[in-house]
């Protein structure tokens, strides 16, 4: 560990903070967090969890899940600018014309969204629980925000029920095309090609494996495979190098780099947890639902 990462150490220790690191962070990020992982593991250690602050090195909506779920606590966001262009693409007022529309129909939300887009849809999910939770809805109509294409994996997966799905997407993931597997494959004909299910329906019908970012990473880890093309942000690439050193891995394409999960650095964490600031404050009048819309995916998750 360099000064500062030292520094920062020992002051979560004194002020009994958690810190919690999305995998797409960087890895001077992730070396000090006491929790790496995907959205449903931060959410789901920042609930189970005994400090007094939590500190969330990822973008907006990760902070807010970690708040709706530790209300008491204080929860701050060392990069408060760091926010999620997919979840920015769904308001509130969007779920409230759609119910209009589908009044009869279950309406789930991937992670990737605001409190308050939360607070009017009646179940969370991440990538990695999207399948099984709705499975398990009752009902035979999904509305599937924001994300259309994490919505259509999901749907070939639960072929039972009718799914609605919002326009959204994630910019870096909806970005990728089959020529870039094409052009991959090419470069790399010994590597399987694994992606994640925010990719556009046709990378995912040419991947090798489809997955969230645990599943990404454990399955390299498990896999007899020595050659992997990642079709995900490169923080999973870096991650990947330190975890199987002798297994080669690729990113999919240049550039597959989210703006965002890149603003938080060491010394933002350490003045926030100088400073505590920001705190994550969510208005009384959203968190209520957003929390119980949380807490329905956790308990189907668990």
């Amino acid at each position: 560990m360099n000064a500062l990462q030292e520094d920062i150490v020992q002051l979560a220790r004194e002020k009994n903070a958690l810190i919690l690191a999305h995998f797409y962070q960087t890895m001077d990020i992730q070396d000090i967090a006491h929790v790496v992982g995907d959205s449903f593991e931060m959410a789901r250690r920042a609930q189970v969890s005994e400090q007094d602050l939590i500190v969330v090195c990822g973008v907006r909506f990760m902070a807010e899940s970690a708040k709706l779920l530790n209300a008491q606590k204080t929860v701050l966001l060392p990069a408060p600018d760091a926010g999620c262009p997919m979840a920015d693409m769904v308001t509130p007022e969007d779920v409230t014309a759609l119910r209009k529309k589908h009044p009869h129909a279950t309406f789930m939300c991937y992670v990737n969204s605001s409190a308050a887009v939360k607070a009017q849809c009646d179940i969370c999910c991440t990538s990695s629980s999207a399948v099984r939770i709705a499975q398990n809805l009752p009902g035979d109509e999904i509305v599937f925000l924001p994300d259309q294409n994490l919505g259509q994996y999901v749907a070939r997966q639960v072929p039972d029920k009718r799914f609605i799905f919002f326009s959204g997407f994630c910019p870096v993931h909806h970005a990728v095309l089959p020529i870039h597997v094409q052009a991959a494959r090419q470069a790399h004909p010994e590597a399987k090609v694994i992606v994640h299910p925010e990719c556009r329906p046709d990378v995912v019908d040419i991947a090798d494996f489809v997955g969230s970012t645990s599943e990404l990473l454990n399955y390299v880890e498990r896999d007899t495979a020595k050659s992997f093309i990642i079709g995900t942000e490169i923080g999973v690439v870096e991650r990947l190098q330190h975890r199987v050193p002798d297994k080669e891995v690729f990113l999919l394409k240049s550039g597959f780099v989210c703006p965002n999960m890149k603003k938080t650095t060491l010394q933002d964490i350490y003045d926030a947890l100088q400073t505590e600031h920001e705190a994550i404050e969510i208005d009384p009048n959203v968190a209520d639902g957003a929390r119980t819309t949380l807490e329905r995916m956790v308990r189907c998750r668990l």
